[in-house]
């Protein structure tokens, strides 16, 4: 080979050499956030949301009494979408204790009801004094009677689901207004019939929800900040 023939090899030589090089420079490592030229493992879905717990801060209801959308104020709405503990497969009593007692004293400020797609809800708003919560015993009973006197109350419905919230105060004690309905008739709803809410009596405040077509599943609980007590009846 002449040396002109040897000064072309050694050029390709040298280009095949640079081209190389460059090539190890522009190549990432495998988990380089760079697309490489090869095949790359796929980049994780970011999965969705998980879904928000039931608020502290006020009710999470998804809508107001007026029907519109978006976060309400606190206590602005009946129709809480808060998730609640499952529905039972029975309608026994469902109970809870008191706590704060003797610093605590709390009173019903308001009853408030709505319907939705698979219960309606009544949620019984409390305020007043201390830390401490209410406690409850919600049950199915065959006489809608007063604490007391015993005297017979009306209520509307083909089963009575008696509320009876503990651990409650005299609003001179609570300092707060109590409230002063009576009966509440619903419009918008499938399970509760009417709401009869009487007064507080020794330490117990208690209304009575007339149910159609019989006993069905109920649950209750309570959200805070503002306090509540939340009853869901079953369609």
């Amino acid at each position: 080979m002449g040396r002109a023939g040897q000064r072309t090899a050694s050029t390709a030589a040298a280009f095949a050499a640079a081209a190389l090089l460059a090539a190890g420079c522009t190549s990432g490592p495998a988990d380089s956030e760079e697309p490489g030229d090869g095949a790359s493992s796929p980049a994780p879905i970011a999965s969705s949301p998980a879904d928000p717990s039931p608020s502290d801060t006020g009710p999470d209801d998804g809508g107001s009494d007026d029907g519109t959308d978006g976060t309400p104020e606190p206590a602005a709405s009946a129709t809480e979408a808060a998730s609640g503990p499952p529905f039972p497969a029975n309608t026994r009593p469902d109970t809870a204790e008191p706590t704060g007692e003797g610093e605590t004293f709390l009173s019903v400020t308001d009853v408030r009801v709505a319907g939705h797609d698979r219960y309606d809800r009544v949620v019984f708003d409390l305020d007043g004094k201390g830390s401490g919560q209410p406690g409850w015993r919600v049950e199915y009973v065959d006489q809608a009677t007063d604490d007391g006197s015993g005297h017979a109350v009306e209520v509307d419905g083909d089963a009575i689901l008696r509320v009876s919230l503990s651990g409650t105060a005299i609003p001179t004690d609570s300092g707060v207004k109590g409230f002063t309905g009576e009966r509440i008739e619903p419009e918008d709803t499938d399970s509760v019939d009417e709401i009869v809410y009487r007064y507080w009596f020794e330490g117990y405040t208690t209304a009575f929800l007339g149910v159609d077509e019989g006993e069905r599943p109920f649950r209750v609980f309570l959200l805070e900040n503002p306090t509540r007590v939340v009853v869901d009846v079953q369609h």
